[in-house]
């Protein structure tokens, strides 16, 4: 049905279009047609076809062909954020910002999906235990529909989504201004916070050439290096007294600490939660072997400094 442009609503807080792509938009239109009508709810909210809207006003369309769909709330804002996907200029930071709200939409609107549940269902029906018709939902997951959809692999949706998660804000604006491609967002998203801003601005200022080249600054001791040679230089240094203080042990297990903490989260992303349910008791209990181990060795440790501090006091 044809609507009066005037009288179609856009909501705030729509991404705003490019001049240029309206412009070979319109021209476009002008020599074919408008092929797709644009979508907008029953009181003339716009849900998808922002482009092609402003493309008719540059034509000084003053009427424009309409398809009315019931969509509201977050169905609605589904499918404006599909529309988005099409566009071929979209960001690395601006593609992952819309993956992450796609990843809250439809999992609000499909709880049923969200990984650990799915999880769930997976290992109990493994193990022959009955689920609840709700639980055991043959809806596909997030990233399995987003996939289809955009017709992408799951492993790439899956590392765009943790590129998202990853960046901090302050890298994802050096990102987004420098127009950073996608593997380099990547590989800054893997690091800690505060050396993505600083492999992100050497990158941004020409000093390195891809974040390949970015060499990690190396802490020992509590103290910090600009790369591992230098911390390595330095133990050799025969003059350096290498004994170590109360803060100096403290700070390297400190670090030790926090490195595990980075390392082990790895664990519970969903490129290895998804193999949970393949894992069976025997290969369970030995890795709970492994972990109680570990256990033995902190305790012991801990054990040995406090009779230590016994003796001193």
């Amino acid at each position: 049905m044809l609507v009066s442009i005037n009288k179609i609503k856009v909501n705030p807080g729509r991404r705003e279009v490019e001049a240029k792509d309206i412009n070979d938009l319109a021209k476009s239109i002008s020599e074919i047609g408008l092929l797709n009508p644009i979508t907008v709810t029953p009181d003339n909210t716009l849900i998808a076809g922002l482009h092609r809207l402003e493309a008719a006003k540059v034509l000084g369309w003053t009427e424009i062909e309409c398809t009315v769909s019931d969509l509201s709330g977050l169905l609605a804002e589904l499918a404006e954020i599909d529309e988005n996907f099409v566009r071929v200029n979209l960001s690395p930071i601006e593609f992952g910002d819309l993956l992450l709200r796609r990843k809250e939409i439809y999992e609000e609107l499909h709880p049923e999906t969200k990984s650990g549940v799915s999880q769930a269902v997976g290992m109990n029906t493994a193990i022959g235990n009955n689920v609840t018709a709700l639980s055991a939902t043959t809806l596909k997951s997030f990233v399995e529909d987003t996939a289809e959809k955009l017709n992408l692999s799951p492993r790439t949706i899956r590392e765009k989504i943790q590129t998202a998660k990853n960046l901090t804000p302050a890298a994802k604006n050096l990102v987004h201004d420098n127009k950073f491609g996608y593997k380099d967002a990547l590989k800054l998203s893997r690091l800690e916070p505060p050396q993505q801003e600083e492999a992100a601005t050497q990158l941004a200022a020409g000093e390195i050439r891809s974040v390949d080249e970015y060499k990690k600054p190396y802490s020992l001791g509590g103290k910090r290096y600009a790369t591992f040679e230098e911390s390595v230089a330095d133990l050799k240094n025969p003059n350096k007294d290498a004994t170590y203080t109360a803060d100096t042990l403290l700070a390297g297990m400190d670090g030790f600490i926090d490195d595990f903490h980075h390392n082990f989260s790895w664990y519970s992303t969903p490129m290895c939660t998804v193999a949970y349910p393949q894992v069976n008791r025997e290969q369970l209990e030995y890795i709970k072997k492994r972990f109680a181990g570990v256990v033995t060795e902190i305790e012991k440790l801990l054990q040995d400094i406090e009779r230590s501090m016994n003796i001193e006091e």
